[in-house]
């Protein structure tokens, strides 16, 4: 039996807030969490939902900017063999399947037309089709923005599925700088955060994706993470990933990973963060690979905001039981 997805379209006062930070990109609803994606995200959306899994698909979910980057690259070394060579040489976005890329309009958003044939290739071959996708040989790698109630029906009785959780406040800072880079947004960070709360930015509502996750985190396929603990212990967070991958990593080997894994190394590594990228995108933004810290909401939040952040995660996650190890009061 296929699994319809339900598609809800944004009345015109909700689509005037989404163009205004979003520069007019057509949005609607989707799931019964009404996440807001681009309106083209239905041509396929059903076909995703019933896609076909594997036994040796490993899955890399996260709302965007939770450490999704970082954790892919860990998960595809560990998945093969810690091979650095062709982890350098051959583009992550290439390693991975890709779910959401498939529809973005990139010649009409991004303006393709500006650059050389071979720099518009670079930024179109991330862009995938289902059948390919579906066809793609094993084993497959994929990375998804995409709330679990979106995403194939059986993926977690087939499939090996690492969730990556961040504090709500980082990802929204993290996020405001993506999208200046990325869609130049203009707003300041007060009016971005007003969008945030209010689910009007893309993947959102950002606490409905997070307690879809963490109420599976008792799966025998499901690794739930916390970016905050990668952050503050990258060893062990590499020896848990390991052993939920069935990988065994000797301490010299952790220790390369930490060091190829670094925040100053990793921004300099093309194969992860391309410098092409900065033909199309804001060149006057923050890069995509920030500052890869905790807690530097601190820098963004006065005082009447960082109440009203504590009293939206209380109400959004009530009853969760989710705990951020990070922060003792964040326990809901």
């Amino acid at each position: 039996m296929c699994d319809k997805i339900k598609v809800e379209e944004l009345d015109p006062a909700t689509h005037e807030l989404v163009n205004g930070g979003f520069k007019g990109r057509i949005c609607a609803r989707f799931g019964d969490g009404g996440y807001l994606m681009q309106i083209s995200y239905a041509d396929e959306a059903d076909k995703f939902r019933n896609m076909a899994v594997r036994p040796d698909d490993v899955w890399v979910t996260t709302f965007p900017r939770s450490g999704t980057t970082w954790t892919q690259e860990l998960v595809w070394l560990l998945m093969n063999d810690l091979d650095f060579d062709t982890a350098l040489k051959i583009p992550l976005s290439s390693r991975y399947n890709t779910l959401e890329h498939y529809h973005w309009k990139y010649q009409k958003e991004l303006n393709l037309d500006i650059l050389d044939p071979e720099l518009r290739q670079k930024c179109t071959e991330i862009r995938l089709t289902y059948d390919a996708i579906n066809n793609a040989p094993s084993p497959r790698f994929f990375k998804t923005h995409l709330a679990f109630s979106l995403l194939p029906l059986n993926l977690l009785d087939s499939s090996k599925v690492l969730y990556v959780a961040r504090d709500p406040r980082d990802v929204a800072v993290s996020l405001f700088h993506h999208q200046k880079l990325t869609w130049f947004y203009a707003g300041d960070f007060k009016s971005f955060w007003n969008l945030f709360i209010n689910d009007l930015v893309i993947r959102s509502p950002y606490l409905t994706h997070l307690k879809e996750a963490w109420a599976l985190r008792h799966h025998p396929n499901m690794l739930f993470i916390f970016y905050e603990d990668m952050n503050k212990d990258l060893p062990s967070s590499i020896k848990r990933v390991s052993d939920f991958l069935g990988k065994e990593v000797k301490n010299e080997q952790i220790a390369k990973l930490c060091e190829h894994l670094d925040i100053e190394n990793f921004r300099k590594n093309e194969s992860v963060h391309p410098s092409w990228r900065a033909a199309i995108f804001n060149p006057d933004a923050e890069p995509f690979v920030r500052k890869g810290i905790s807690g530097g909401w601190r820098e963004y939040f006065d005082e009447e905001m960082a109440a009203q952040a504590q009293r939206w995660m209380r109400e959004g996650l009530a009853g969760s039981g989710l705990r951020f190890p990070h922060d003792s009061s964040l326990t809901f």
